[in-house]
């Protein structure tokens, strides 16, 4: 089935944007008003894709490219760019990174080699920027201004940012060189929260810790090939539903958690464990 135009959604977005015509509250929206609802469908496009609810993937995926259309809009408004030239820039991109496929270079024939050749690319790429930079302003594009970590997005969630800066420290070799020496980081942490505490460090002090030791656990999820908010989403799943299954249990005999003692929620909670293993739950 061929792909629908954009024109009639791109013509949707202009009337609502239109300042006369238009919807009040799409014409008063700005790049930053605008931003928490992209990163908010991101994550519905990855909740569908988790469930499994093809259906609902189609509907966040329109979502998400409404999203698109609307910053596109926004940006040909002031003159920046239109929708035309993100699809254009991205085009560009992708056939620039991928030169086995559109330029017949040989050597890359699995998903690891990509994958080193990728970052390659990006490498490449960051470096030309830097240069471009240093051009403008009349410096050769080193110093402050042409760090290795500077391009890594702040607005990513923590723990995903988290293991882009490790990952892009990692290609220069600032790394350890095994899963197991981060679980001694992690330990290491983790008792440095404990010693903390019983110094009596300040709230400041011991969120600190607290962080260094998130962070390390970031790492680890990437020294294993995990990504740390796919696991994150999958044990706050895991953790819904075998509380429900606490709640249902009690209110079955007449109880409900805040009437039930410690032991017996945990009991229950033993008790969803076990089912789950079982295949009954």
């Amino acid at each position: 089935m061929a792909s629908p135009d954009l024109t009639p959604l791109l013509d949707l977005m202009r009337r609502l944007r239109d300042p006369v015509s238009g919807c009040p509250w799409d014409v008063e929206q700005s790049f930053a008003s605008i931003a928490p609802y992209t990163i908010e469908e991101a994550y519905e496009v990855a909740a569908a894709i988790e469930d499994e609810d093809w259906a609902a993937l189609k509907d966040e995926l329109g979502d998400l490219l409404f999203q698109v259309v609307f910053h596109a809009r926004m940006a040909e408004e002031a003159g920046l760019f239109d929708f035309g030239d993100v699809a254009a820039a991205v085009t560009d991109k992708m056939i620039r990174r991928h030169p086995h496929v559109f330029a017949g270079q040989a050597g890359i024939d699995t998903a690891a080699a990509q994958t080193v050749a990728w970052e390659e690319h990006k490498r490449r790429e960051r470096a030309g920027k830097v240069g471009a930079k240093g051009a403008i302003s009349g410096n050769d594009g080193g110093g402050a201004d042409s760090g290795l970590l500077d391009d890594v997005p702040r607005a990513l969630p923590a723990l995903s940012r988290a293991v882009k800066l490790q990952k892009r420290a990692a290609s220069v070799g600032f790394d350890w060189n095994s899963p197991a020496k981060v679980v001694e980081k992690i330990a290491e942490e983790a008792h440095e929260i404990v010693e903390a505490q019983a110094a009596g460090a300040g709230a400041a002090e011991i969120e600190a810790e607290f962080g260094d030791l998130l962070f390390a656990v970031a790492n680890l999820a990437r020294h294993l090939k995990i990504d740390p908010e796919t696991a994150l989403r999958a044990a706050n799943t895991k953790f819904t539903r075998r509380f429900r299954f606490i709640e249902q249990s009690l209110a079955a005999s007449g109880q409900s958690p805040a009437s039930a003692t410690l032991d017996e929620m945990e009991t229950l909670w033993q008790q969803a464990k076990a089912a789950e293993r079982d295949g009954r739950a």
